[in-house]
């Protein structure tokens, strides 16, 4: 179903993108094989361009997905169009009343270095406004293995970093919200740890003291949580392997290129015309000033 997903956003791609993030949420929201995408929905696929159209649609499905996901676990939610200065997922507790933004993200394989900037944890604090709850959902796998300044940011500024698969194992065990089950402490954990982390050890990663948290809210067994993450590890191996697979397709590619075609291929990678229509316009504008 992932495979579908991603060449439907390769089909809508030309439409405007409204129309096609429209296009989107129905086919997100109308299958009924949610949990594969959700699996996949964290890494960006190497055949997608970066800054293209398809790149900022796939931006795009991952938040369509995390609001179908909180959805799918008693609240209600909603993405949201506007992109300067606001989270990209609302969601709200109908029973008891709290409200949180969310942000979704996704990486590349061949990602080399990933910094606390890539993960925006502090603006995303910043979108919060209202919101009771303010919400990191990235790949779990991909979160810094040892410690980082995400984490001293996400004790102090209340931050949950929740990760794909901790959805993943909700909605496979059929975790909802309801009467005798507030998931309000899954959101909550950094003001939590705030009161008894020390400054010393707040850049510590602590998503397995989470675990812990998370296992126990919901009152399921570390066993299952394992599982679930073993599983998931084999789907991102295999996944490995059609992305490895996409690079030597292209290589082989490359090296039957005609002298020609390499230096056409060139040209185009530098954005050697764009940068030259640039200055033309830039110097061109000079006599309106």
């Amino acid at each position: 179903m992932f495979e579908k997903l991603v060449a439907h956003i390769f089909r809508v791609a030309n439409k405007n993108f409204s129309e096609a993030t429209e296009s989107l949420v129905k086919f997100i929201n109308g299958t009924k094989d949610f949990v594969t995408i959700l699996e996949q929905i964290g890494t960006i696929p190497e055949a997608i361009a970066h800054d293209s159209t398809e790149e900022k649609l796939f931006a795009k499905a991952s938040d369509i997905v995390l609001s179908r996901a909180f959805r799918e676990i008693g609240l209600k939610s909603i993405v949201i169009n506007e992109r300067a200065d606001s989270a990209d997922v609302q969601a709200e507790s109908l029973l008891y009343g709290y409200t949180l933004v969310a942000d979704a993200k996704a990486f590349r394989m061949s990602r080399t270095a990933k910094n606390q900037k890539d993960f925006k944890v502090g603006a995303l604090s910043g979108w919060r406004k209202d919101a009771n709850y303010a919400v990191l959902c990235a790949p779990y796998f991909q979160y810094p293995k040892l410690q980082s300044q995400i984490f001293a940011q996400s004790i102090e500024n209340n931050v949950c970093l929740l990760s794909w698969e901790h959805i993943i194992f909700m909605i496979i065990h059929d975790i909802k919200e309801c009467l005798t089950l507030n998931l309000s402490p899954l959101w909550n954990y950094g003001e939590k740890c705030s009161y008894t982390v020390v400054v010393a050890d707040k850049k510590k990663r602590f998503l397995e003291e989470y675990n812990k948290m998370f296992l126990s809210t919901i009152e399921c067994q570390h066993k299952d949580y394992i599982k679930m993450l073993t599983k998931q590890i084999s789907v991102i191996t295999e996944r490995g392997i059609a992305e490895k697979t996409f690079w030597e397709n292209e290589k082989t590619s490359i090296l039957n290129y005609s002298k020609k075609q390499a230096i056409e291929e060139l040209i185009h990678t530098k954005k050697i015309e764009e940068k030259i229509q640039q200055i033309e316009h830039y110097v061109g504008g000079l006599c309106n000033d």
